[in-house]
Parts: structure tokens; sequence; C-alpha cells
């Protein structure tokens, strides 16, 4: 017991002493977890919280050289890391895991090399005090990255496609390259001469600001590219809404018009009867029971907006030779916008009826109902044998599924609410939750 006090005091005797070595490195790992938050989806449990605030302490407290392998070593155990701290698309979080290496990596070589060089150049021993300068400017310059650009980092962490994703794993590579040949062609190359040491020096200079310039520039491009999408999403959405509420004010003048003209119809009628034309009456009559306007609309729940989506719809899927299961019920009002409702219902519906379809069994489930304050909505469909939707494109593809459900998650998200969608063999299932005010 007594070994293990005296053992525990000389530990934090020696810690109190090199302090400058530990408290640089937990405020530069909290000012890179900060930034890196911000562009990685890190994994919600806190243990993978806690190892990428561990990585970022162990990466940024490596001492690195100018032509040292050591970054070598560093760079798979970095990544490999990130990818295991993080979720969602595998390139997009491979390009920001080597973003983020292009960032912290030129820091550390600059102080470590060229403050190393400036102090070794006197005769007095400054090791000491190179030691502690370095430790202390890093936390310094993240600290003062992070306040310069904490306004513009993003709420949530950026979602783009697929495709741009793999476009900007492309464009990291760029730097990465440019930093490793700097770094590793000149590791057996430094030490040979004066000439080649400067040599040396030199290349590291000219190179590692411009990487980690291009990695600040590839952050923000990540948001740039983001707020592209979301605006071209947009647009499409919108597009698909107006087409929508297009649709329900057509059926709503051809309406307007039978009531109209339903005075004019009876009139002629009646005069037909009074002439004893009865057979010219029965033929006006029914020219009037085969008119478009005469059809009817189906009724399949109270809200006028969602009824028109659905009766157009249902009627598409009998015409399919699908059966569909219809079971709605909304109030006459409800507090969603007409066009939000038309372009959720109505992208879900049309997803389900193109995958239904392409099954032998062509069947469509719909169950939608306001219950304590929740506008839910659940559509399952038919899906083709060993047919994986691909569920992060927005586009239509060959699986029938995925065509907008970027532009349905960003109404579900608006409302607060959330849009969740499972592939299972056989079967598509669309469950959307929306919270709707207190009194609606």
């Amino acid at each position: 017991m007594t070994v293990f006090v005296f053992h525990a005091g000389n530990f934090v005797l020696d810690w109190l002493q090199h302090w400058y070595m530990f408290v640089p490195l937990l405020l530069s790992a909290f000012f890179l977890c900060k930034i890196s938050a911000a562009f990685l989806p890190v994994k919600p449990q806190r243990g993978w919280r806690a190892a990428l605030f561990a990585l970022m302490a162990g990466v940024t407290g490596m001492v690195i050289w100018v032509g040292d392998d050591n970054i070598l070593f560093t760079m798979p155990v970095f990544l490999a890391a990130i990818l295991a701290c993080s979720r969602g698309d595998r390139a997009g979080r491979l390009a920001v895991g080597i973003i983020l290496f292009c960032l912290i990596m030129p820091v550390s070589a600059l102080l470590d090399t060229y403050l190393g060089e400036l102090m070794w150049n006197h005769k007095h021993d400054w090791d000491a005090v190179y030691e502690f300068i370095a430790r202390v400017l890093r936390p310094v310059i993240w600290g003062s990255l992070y306040l310069g650009v904490r306004r513009r980092l993003p709420e949530r962490t950026p979602q783009l496609s697929p495709r741009l994703w793999k476009l900007v794993l492309a464009l990291s590579v760029l730097p990465f390259c440019s930093m490793m040949a700097v770094m590793l062609l000149t590791s057996q190359i430094r030490y040979e001469s004066d000439v080649l040491h400067g040599l040396t020096l030199t290349l590291g200079l000219a190179v590692l600001p411009f990487v980690f310039l291009t990695a600040l520039a590839l952050l923000y491009a990540i948001l740039l590219l983001e707020n592209h999408e979301r605006l071209e999403e947009a647009d499409k959405l919108s597009s698909l809404r107006e087409s929508y509420y297009q649709a329900l004010r057509r059926e709503d003048r051809q309406v307007r018009t039978l009531r109209h003209d339903l005075r004019n119809h009876l009139t002629v009628v009646q005069s037909l009867l009074d002439q004893g034309e009865a057979d010219r009456a029965a033929r006006y009559l029914e020219e009037i029971a085969a008119s478009p306007a005469m059809g009817g609309r189906r009724s399949l729940c109270e809200n006028e907006t969602a009824n028109i989506v659905l009766a157009a719809k249902a009627e598409a899927m009998e015409q399919a030779g699908v059966e569909a299961d219809f079971s709605v019920t909304l109030p006459k009002e409800l507090a969603i916008a007409d066009l939000d409702l038309c372009a959720l219902l109505g992208n879900a519906l049309d997803n389900a009826l193109e995958a239904a379809v392409k099954t032998p069994g062509k069947w469509v489930k719909v169950r939608c109902r306001v219950e304590k304050g929740l506008f839910m909505l659940r559509v399952d469909n038919a899906l083709p044998a060993g047919t994986l939707p691909d569920l992060e494109t927005t586009k239509k593809d060959k699986s029938s599924h995925g065509f907008g459900l970027t532009g349905m998650r960003e109404i579900a998200e608006r409302y607060g609410g959330s849009l969740e969608v499972r592939a299972l063999m056989g079967r598509f299932e669309l469950v959307a939750c929306l919270p709707l005010p207190k009194g609606s």
C-alpha cells in the first residue's frame, strides 16, 4: 500500500511538472472535435465520442517532422478510427477523414520542424522552450480556427448524395498525395547533406501551408455542395407540389362548372319531358352521366386535399391491377400545408405503385390517421423478389424506390417529425410521423 501511494504521488508530481504537455493536448482535442463533429456524423453512443476525442488528442500530440515517416504509420490508424467512430455514407466519412488529416498534419509538421530548426540553430539548449512553445501553439491555432469559423459551421452534419461524396473524396486525394509526397520522399535524403536538408525544408514550407488551406477549402466546398443540392431538391419538390395542387384546382373547376350548368341541364330535361320526348330526355341524361365531371369523387377521408390525392392514386392502382387497401382517417382541417400534404402522400403512393406493379401479388396497403396530436402515415407495398432499393438517392432508379424520399424527409423534418423506410424480403414499408400543433 505504501509503495502504491509513493508511486501515485510521483506520478502526480511528474504530471504537475509537465502540465504543459497535457493541458494543451486536451484543449487541442476539444477544438478539433468541435470542428470534426460539424462534418462527421459521430455515432450517438458516448463511447464513440470519447474515442474520437482520444483520437484527436493522440494525433495532434504526435511529433511530426518533414522528412520523417511517422505520418505513414499514423495515417491508417487515423482513418480506421474515423470510420469506426462515425456512421453514414462510407465515401463521405472517408473523404472527411482525409480532409481532417490534411488539416491536422501540416500544422504539427510546421510547428515541430521549423520551430525546432529555429531553436536548434542557437548555441544554447532550447529543447525545453521549443517543446513548450510547440505544445502551446497547437491549441492556440485550433482554438483560433474554431472561433473563426464557428458561425459558419453547419447545425447538422452535411448530407450529400453518394455521387457528390465520391467527388469530394476524389478531390481530397490531391492535397493528401501532395502532403505525403513531401513528407515521405524526403525521408531518405534529409540528413545526407546540408543542401538536401535545406531543400527538404523549402519543399515542406512551400507545400504544407497549401495542403492546410486546401483542406479548409474542401470543408467549405462540402457546405456549398450541400446547399446547392438542397436548393435543387427544393426546386424539384416545389414543382411536384405545384403539379398536385394544380390537379386539385382542375377538379374543383370541374365541380363548380357542373354545379353552374346543373340548373340549365334540368331545364332542358324538364322541357323535353313536357314535350313528351322521354327518349330524348333519357339520352340527354345519359350524356350528362357519362361526363367526366359526373364521375364522382371517391370519399376516402374528410380532408379534401388528401382525398383528391388518395382518390387519384387509388384509381391509378385499380387501372394497374394493384390490390389497394386504404384506411384513412383525416379531419377536414389539418395543420399541414396543402402542397406539403400533396407531396408527402403523392410521393409515397407513386413509389408504392411503381414497385407493386412489378410483383406477382401487386398489393399496396395505406394507413393514415391523426391521433394524439400526431399525423401518422404508413404505406406498405409488395417488392420484387431480390430487390434492394437505393434509399438514399432522390432519382428514380431500377429498384422503383428512392424517388422523392429526400423531399419527403425534408417535409417531415420541417414539421419536427421523422420518416423511416425499411425494405424486407418481398415487402417495403414507409412510416412518417409529424407532430401537429395543439388544438389542430
